[in-house]
């Protein structure tokens, strides 16, 4: 995977420069005292290891990001699921 982060603009960033960038991002969500209040733990789920049979230009595309290319074959079973639920409960 190409690291394609400025590294040298990044050490050049001063706690100010940081934090305007995360006021002016809409995505950001900083926890407050009220947030911690309601915050619960919570385990993820133990996975089973199973052996799949897969075609190799299927398991090449999930791996030319790297590692966790398991976790995204399960986020996109886990996708396909949830889109079939409906299904599951007519």
């Amino acid at each position: 995977m190409n690291d394609m982060t400025d590294w040298a603009r990044v050490a050049a960033m001063t706690d100010s420069n940081i934090e305007e960038a995360v006021a002016s991002d809409p995505d950001t969500f900083i926890p407050d005292a009220k947030w911690f209040e309601k915050a619960q733990i919570v385990m993820p789920k133990v996975k089973e290891t199973v052996t799949l049979r897969l075609d190799p230009d299927v398991l090449k595309w999930f791996r030319h990001d790297g590692r966790g290319y398991q976790t995204r074959i399960n986020a996109v079973l886990r996708a396909f699921v949830e889109a079939q639920e409906h299904r599951v409960r007519s």
